[in-house]
């Protein structure tokens, strides 16, 4: 199997969700529909709105139901995007210049509030009081995540649970809601609805910790963003914790000084430390345990192409080169 594989098997579902977005950006303010259209556009794998319309045909829900709320899950997705762009003071994603550069940071941090609204509009009208639950929980453990990464901003002493915590909770929360929501549309046995949500879970700690890999890594043109943004935005990574963990006195006085003033400078040593203490491939290492082990939650189902097609979103999160 591969990714157009999986694409192949919700393509119609995925090309309705998308009709149901531009739908739903629609306003009569003409920045909302311009910059949503723009956002929705620039690319991105989807791998959450599809996380949850293969979690819900998985159960057996073939009607219509999943639609509206996989482009829940991608407003929320896109309002967290916008929000951390402007926080970060990020120029480039996926290649294009961030929204935030092209209208200005309060434009992008009020249509994000209008993605989120709209959201919460959407699943009052599906009326499952269990999903709006759901989401409304997500949504506040992911701005807790956001406001602890930013009161750990520059803190070269950050340790691995610290680090684990914050990813938890802005990351993985979405994905392990995704999951929850095709669980709770077809009304699965609690069983099956924690394995699916532990699945979410755990794609989206290992998404996130090949993502931070990959930071060190990739050039611009494959990551869509310039490598070392994480180290520039103060942000220290499991990479950068496990070398300072591992370097030598000396080095670890290189990579504090990384978070202090001029970070890009110190870029070039910072990768050649992080390379010498092995952080790359420790890190690796943790995110394919995760996707192993989300793989093991769908033991708790029966053979079928969505279950091949969530094994493979869960090995593709690490396998990935963006």
């Amino acid at each position: 199997m591969d990714f157009d594989t999986v694409k192949g098997l919700v393509e119609a579902d995925m090309q309705a969700v998308n009709r149901v977005i531009h739908e739903q950006i629609q306003s009569g303010v003409p920045t909302i529909p311009a910059m949503g259209a723009y956002l929705i556009n620039a690319g991105g794998k989807r791998l959450r709105p599809i996380i949850l319309l293969l979690a819900a045909r998985m159960g057996g829900e073939r009607g219509p139901r999943p639609i509206p709320l996989a482009a829940v899950v991608e407003f929320i997705h896109s309002a967290t995007l916008l929000h951390d762009d402007v926080v970060d003071g990020s120029e480039l994603r996926r290649n294009h210049a961030t929204a935030n550069q092209l209208w200005g940071n309060a434009a992008a941090v009020l249509v994000g509030d209008f993605l989120y609204a709209r959201s919460f509009e959407m699943m009052v009208e599906d009326g499952d009081m269990r999903i709006m639950a759901t989401m409304a929980e997500a949504t506040s453990v992911i701005s807790q995540g956001e406001v602890a990464q930013l009161e750990n901003a520059d803190d070269p002493d950050l340790d691995a649970e610290a680090y684990f915590a914050v990813i938890a909770a802005k990351t993985a929360k979405l994905f392990e809601a995704a999951a929850r929501i095709g669980a709770i549309v077809n009304a699965m046995e609690p069983e099956q609805e924690l394995a699916l949500a532990r699945y979410g879970s755990l794609v989206g700690v290992a998404f996130q910790l090949m993502d931070d890999a990959l930071d060190y890594q990739a050039e611009a043109a494959t990551m869509g963003k310039n490598p070392g943004d994480d180290l520039v935005d103060g942000k220290a990574t499991l990479p950068y914790i496990v070398a300072m963990q591992r370097a030598r006195p000396q080095d670890r006085e290189v990579l504090r000084a990384a978070l202090g003033d001029d970070r890009r400078e110190h870029l070039p040593a910072v990768l050649e430390i992080i390379a010498r203490t092995g952080a790359i491939d420790y890190t690796l290492q943790s995110a394919r345990e995760r996707a192993e082990a989300a793989v093991d939650c769908l033991r708790h189902f029966g053979p079928g192409p969505e279950r091949d097609a969530l094994e493979f979103l869960a090995r593709f999160s690490v396998q990935r080169e963006y």
